[in-house]
């Protein structure tokens, strides 16, 4: 006998499932030799540089989608109803547009509160420098934050990217697990050839590393999609891929860069 699982439930376990296998397969992809050519930082500089362990990532990021999953589903049951109907779909265009306002209101809502974390020395100091020990980004420390940036940033910016679109639960499911994906790839500190989301988006995991370094700390505070804001307001640093001495990518500030060509 078949259990019906409601488009709630999906929407609120399907992104943290997804949040885990795209994770891990970055970590399976940076256990392959021939893709050290491709990492923005030596494995060596990981163990150097960032100073909380690999276990006490998951632990935070647990801690973070538990939050997450306890909001979803007290959105869920505040704005739905009792009739046990699932909303009917809109059609593609309509979907798409709810894509894009929701993209939009994240973006908006994560990088002013994001851009504020920084600004504020006390926030910076007791909240946000948390994400920050991790100097070099790797795929599941994505959502590694103190729990209270988690709720601000992340889960209060979802719920009202839902809210403000008008979108259904069912593309709720879709939209938060393409965003989870998008996150992933932002800090899985690897530039693969190929890579779809590069193409597609300016705000990439080079982009990301240069706010991690401690030159780009009041820089690049746009996530997960676009750079507008940044761009209009900025505090974009424009970057570039350098090959590093030793192997492997560098993502470099382009002044830093013909800096170091004139010398």
């Amino acid at each position: 006998m078949a259990i019906a699982v409601s488009d709630e439930l999906l929407g609120t376990f399907v992104p943290i499932a997804v949040y885990w296998l795209y994770s891990g397969l970055y970590v399976a992809l940076d256990g392959v030799d021939r893709l050290r050519s491709y990492r923005l930082h030596p494995k060596a500089e990981e163990a150097a540089k960032n100073v909380v362990s690999r276990a006490a990532v998951v632990r935070g990021v647990l801690v973070q989608q538990a939050f997450q999953v306890v909001v979803a589903l007290t959105l869920f049951a505040v704005i739905g109803d009792d009739s046990g109907i699932a909303q009917k779909q809109p059609s593609a265009v309509v979907i798409a547009l709810q894509f894009v306002i929701a993209m939009f209101v994240m973006d908006t809502w994560q990088y002013f509160m994001h851009r504020y974390m920084h600004v504020n020395k006390f926030l910076y100091k007791h909240i946000h420098s948390k994400h920050h020990t991790l100097v070099v980004p790797y795929s599941f420390g994505a959502l590694y934050n103190h729990p209270l940036e988690g709720l601000i940033l992340d889960t209060i910016g979802g719920a009202l990217s839902f809210l403000a679109s008008g979108m259904t639960p069912r593309t709720s499911i879709f939209f938060f697990s393409f965003a989870t994906i998008k996150t992933v790839d932002d800090h899985c500190g690897l530039w693969l050839p190929g890579n779809i989301l590069h193409a597609l988006f300016s705000n990439n995991s080079a982009y990301h590393d240069i706010h991690h370094q401690l030159y780009g700390n009041k820089y690049n505070f746009s996530q997960p999609f676009f750079v507008l804001w940044d761009k209009i307001l900025g505090t974009y640093m424009p970057y570039s891929l350098e090959q590093r001495k030793g192997g492997g990518l560098e993502s470099r500030p382009v002044k830093l860069v013909e800096q170091t060509k004139t010398d």
